[in-house]
């Protein structure tokens, strides 16, 4: 495991050796669920690293990664056992690098479907 400090930034797995990169920031002031949920995520991405499975494709939109739909399935149901709504896991779909139509088309791709979300990212919820 990997902190960084940087006035930007969240978390993320290397592709070089499969840790975790986290903002030391993010980890003080992001919300707890959300911070939570990313740590889940990536921790699949981690899985999928030991399996040998690409984590990133650069022909391919961040939605469409099988690396982010596989991580974001599994955080879904994991969001859904702490017991968070639907809508609530719809918003935390919502980051600041995909637009709205790739959100929603990472929601349905997810088993979400996309009501009335938040126009605000989970991670730019950040106590200022």
């Amino acid at each position: 495991m990997e902190f960084f400090s940087a006035r930007f930034g969240y978390m993320g797995t290397s592709d070089v050796d499969g840790h975790l990169i986290i903002s030391n920031r993010y980890l003080k002031t992001g919300d707890f669920r959300s911070v939570y949920l990313d740590v889940v995520h990536e921790l699949c991405h981690v899985n999928q690293f030991r399996h040998r499975k690409p984590l990133f494709f650069p022909r391919l939109s961040y939605v469409d990664a099988p690396s982010e739909i596989e991580a974001y399935k599994f955080t879904v149901q994991e969001g859904r056992r702490i017991g968070m709504t639907d809508q609530e896991l719809v918003d935390y779909l919502k980051v600041e690098w995909i637009n709205a139509a790739e959100h929603r088309r990472l929601a349905r791709r997810v088993g979400l479907s996309v009501r009335h979300p938040s126009r605000e990212s989970h991670r730019s919820r950040l106590r200022r």
